[in-house]
């Protein structure tokens, strides 16, 4: 019988496609600033019968930059968003995965939709033209493991290939599917996170149908105001965010910088609805207790807490109701923030776009701000990180992520302490 030691798991890359910054810098440095990446929808133009006319969409990418043309002709946004994230966060490493064995790398990066904007384009010339005009990459450009492909493709990486599809939890879920496989020993580094492009017709119009959005089309800066007792929807949104992550001897071997290290990882389901989280927040009480105690830690040591805080008058109620009932007083001592103020929600892109704001908290001693947090609703009485960045060490800090089907995630992310 294999004896199973557990090992530490470090994070030594950050990359990010968001629409407040394509590059990790940019994008902390709009977080910290609290300036908003929600503007009019430019993907296509809404005709007046649109109750929602805005987005957080990415501008500026010009990916040709990172990645070889060709391959972007065959790849869906979403997997552009994606791999030029992965070769930001495989540059910022400093790993060289050739000189390793490349059965001990891997990839765990997913989608909550995968590649939207291609199926609408071609369903598009499918009525217009007929079958003849279907493109015959359409399938390998769809597909919600496209994307792990592809990055497995530009690395060599031929270990675990892995692609999560969790709804909202689906970043997390890919970055907590590569931490257990480093710490049990089947891989020594995987690239990890998730990415969406869902800003598109067939997207926007249903989730406005379902009344999940904002229909803020007046202000749209001011449409994504998590906790507040105005808010009236989500704002969605596009881009990616991946992680390296390496086992620390391996890491420590090669001279990495470590920005941070990956102490627990916890996951529920509400089992109550498939699109309403759980009306007291006990699946995210309890992923959030399970991370915990994957890491060892107590409530007590926890000083920040990203929140998956969506702008909905039910998400951000039941994720609240979790936090005071698991933290009881500690609660009102540590600050919890939601960075989708900023960037409104990128679906299966947010979990691992908000490990990198969580991991660059610890790192830089600073808290993103909850923006458009003008009055918090009632019985919302913790420290939000209202309007303005906040100056505090964190040793070990929670990111949630809760999802459409009841999929709760929470990580902790810890100060790396040799």
């Amino acid at each position: 019988m294999r004896t199973i030691t557990l090992r530490r798991v470090v994070v030594t890359g950050l990359g990010t496609v968001t629409d407040v910054g394509n590059y990790v810098p940019d994008f902390w440095k709009s977080l910290i600033e609290g300036r908003s990446g929600i503007g009019p929808i430019t993907s296509f133009t809404p005709t007046p019968e649109w109750s929602v006319t805005f987005a957080g969409q990415v501008r500026d990418l010009q990916p040709e930059k990172r990645l070889d043309p060709k391959a972007i002709q065959r790849m869906d946004r979403y997997s552009v968003f994606g791999l030029c994230a992965a070769e930001e966060a495989v540059a910022d490493s400093g790993i060289d995965f050739s000189k390793g064995d490349p059965y001990r790398y891997g990839v765990a990066i997913g989608s909550g939709i995968g590649g939207i904007d291609t199926i609408e384009t071609s369903l598009q010339k499918l009525f217009d033209k007929g079958p003849r005009s279907v493109s015959p990459f359409v399938v390998p450009k769809l597909m919600v493991n496209a994307l792990a492909g592809n990055v497995s493709i530009r690395f060599g990486l031929k270990g675990a290939n892995i692609a999560t599809a969790t709804a909202c939890a689906t970043g997390s879920h890919a970055i907590g599917a590569a931490y257990h496989m480093i710490q049990r020993g089947d891989a020594d580094a995987i690239v990890a996170g998730g990415s969406e492009g869902a800003v598109t017709r067939l997207c926007v119009g249903s989730f406005a149908a379902m009344k999940a959005l904002s229909t803020r089309n007046d202000a749209p800066t001011k449409a994504s105001r998590p906790f507040d007792k105005d808010r009236d929807g989500f704002v969605l949104a596009e881009g990616a965010g991946i992680v390296v992550l390496e086992e620390l001897e391996h890491a420590k071997a090669r001279g990495a910088r470590i920005y941070a290290e990956l102490t627990g990882f916890g996951v529920t389901g509400d089992a109550s609805h498939i699109a309403a989280p759980d009306d007291e927040g006990r699946g995210a009480r309890k992923a959030m207790e399970f991370a915990m105690r994957d890491a060892g830690i107590n409530p007590t040591d926890i000083g920040y807490i990203n929140a998956h805080g969506t702008s909905t008058p039910l998400g951000d109620k039941a994720e609240v109701m979790a936090v005071k009932a698991l933290f009881g007083d500690h609660a009102r001592k540590l600050a919890m923030s939601s960075t989708k103020s900023v960037t409104g929600h990128t679906l299966g892109g947010a979990g691992a776009i908000e490990a990198v704001a969580t991991i660059k908290a610890i790192c830089e001693g600073v808290l993103p701000p909850t923006i458009n947090l003008d009055e918090p609703d009632e019985g919302f009485d913790l420290d939000f990180v209202a309007n303005v960045a906040q100056e505090r060490t964190v040793d070990h800090a929670i990111n949630n992520s809760f999802g459409f089907g009841g999929h709760n995630t929470s990580m902790i992310l810890s100060r790396f302490r040799g």
